[in-house]
C-alpha cells in the first residue's frame, strides 16, 4: 500500500536558487524530482547544490526520518516532465521567460496535472492566459530557503479550479509545509509588503541617512525583525529583487516600487547578494 509521498512525481523548471530549494524540500520528503534547465553546466552545479542543501536540512533536523529520500533526475528536455503529477515553475521573475516555460510545460503534461508557479509578483490570472488549461494553474510562493521555512503563500487565481487548489495544498502538506491561501494580486501579500520596504531601506543608505548595518539594526532591534531588510534582500538576490520591483511598479504604478539607483548599481556591478558573495554585505565567498 502506497503512502502519500509515493503518489507524487514532481517536475521543477529552473535550477537556480529556488529550483534547488524546492527540489531539496521534495527529495527530503521522499518525492522524486525531475529538475529541468536549459544549461547542462547549471544542472551540474544544481546536483551539487541539492546535495549540500540536503546535508544542511538533515543537520538542522527539518526532514522526516521515517521515509527514504526521493530521487533527483536532471534534464535539459521539457519532454521529460510528461509523467509528472505536479509541475513547479521556478524561473526568473520576468514575464517573457515565465510565459515561454509555462506554455511549454502545459503543452507537455497530461490534462489534470497541477501547474504551480513560484511567482513572487506576477498575477496568476495573467499567467493563466499562457497555459493550455488555465484552471490547472495555481501560485505557490515558497520562501528562501524553502526546506527550512514552513509557511507558504498560496495564490488562488480567478480561474484556478477548486480541485487544483486542493491538490496543491495537499502536496504541500506531504512536504511538511503550512499553507495560507490568498486571492490573486500583483505582488500578493508578502512582496507587496516586503519589496517596497527593502527598496526604501536601500534609498536610506543611498541618501546617506544611515549605514546598511544601522538600517538593519534598527528594524531588528526596534521592530523585532529577525533579519533586517537589506540582509533579506541579499538572501533573495538583488537581481531577483529588482525584477520583482519592476513587475510591481509596472502593474501597480507605486513609486515605492521603482528600484532605487543603489539597487540598480549593485545589480549592474554583479553584487547580487549571498549567491554572488557580495551585496549589501560582503560574504567572503560565493554562497552555494
Amino acid at each position: 500500500m502506497s503512502t502519500a509521498f509515493e503518489e507524487h512525481r514532481l517536475a521543477v523548471l529552473g535550477a537556480g536558487v529556488m529550483g534547488t530549494n524546492i527540489s531539496t524540500l521534495a527529495i527530503g520528503h521522499g518525492v522524486p524530482v525531475v529538475l529541468v534547465d536549459v544549461d547542462e553546466s547549471v544542472l551540474d552545479q544544481a546536483r551539487r547544490t541539492v546535495k549540500q542543501k540536503l546535508r544542511h536540512a538533515q543537520l538542522m533536523g527539518v526532514l522526516p526520518a521515517d521515509r527514504p529520500q526521493g530521487t533527483l533526475t536532471t534534464t535539459v528536455s521539457v519532454a521529460d516532465i510528461a509523467e509528472a503529477t505536479t509541475v513547479v515553475e521556478a524561473v526568473t521573475e520576468v514575464a517573457e521567460v515565465k510565459e515561454k516555460v509555462l506554455t511549454a510545460a502545459s503543452g507537455t503534461v497530461r490534462p489534470g496535472t497541477t501547474l504551480i508557479s513560484n511567482t513572487s509578483c506576477i498575477p496568476i490570472d495573467e499567467m493563466a492566459s499562457w497555459v493550455a488549461r488555465p484552471e490547472e494553474l495555481v501560485g505557490v510562493h515558497f520562501m528562501n530557503p524553502s526546506y527550512m521555512i514552513k509557511m507558504v503563500e498560496v495564490i488562488r487565481g480567478p480561474r484556478t479550479a477548486p480541485a487544483v487548489l486542493e491538490a496543491a495544498t495537499g502536496l504541500l502538506t506531504v512536504l511538511g509545509r503550512e499553507s495560507l491561501v490568498i486571492q490573486d494580486s500583483a505582488g500578493f501579500v508578502i512582496n507587496r509588503l516586503l519589496h517596497p520596504l527593502i527598496n526604501t531601506a536601500a534609498m536610506l543608505v543611498q541618501e546617506g541617512v544611515a549605514s546598511v548595518e544601522t538600517v538593519d539594526g534598527l528594524l531588528e532591534g526596534c521592530l523585532g525583525h529577525s533579519t533586517g531588510p537589506l540582509r533579506t534582500g541579499d538572501l533573495i538576490g538583488l537581481d531577483n529583487l529588482v525584477d520583482s520591483l519592476n513587475v510591481l511598479y509596472e502593474r501597480r504604478g507605486d513609486e515605492s516600487c521603482r528600484p532605487c539607483d543603489l539597487l540598480l548599481a549593485k545589480v549592474q556591478d554583479g553584487h547580487l547578494g549571498r549567491k554572488s558573495g557580495r551585496g549589501f554585505y560582503d560574504y567572503g565567498k560565493v554562497a552555494s
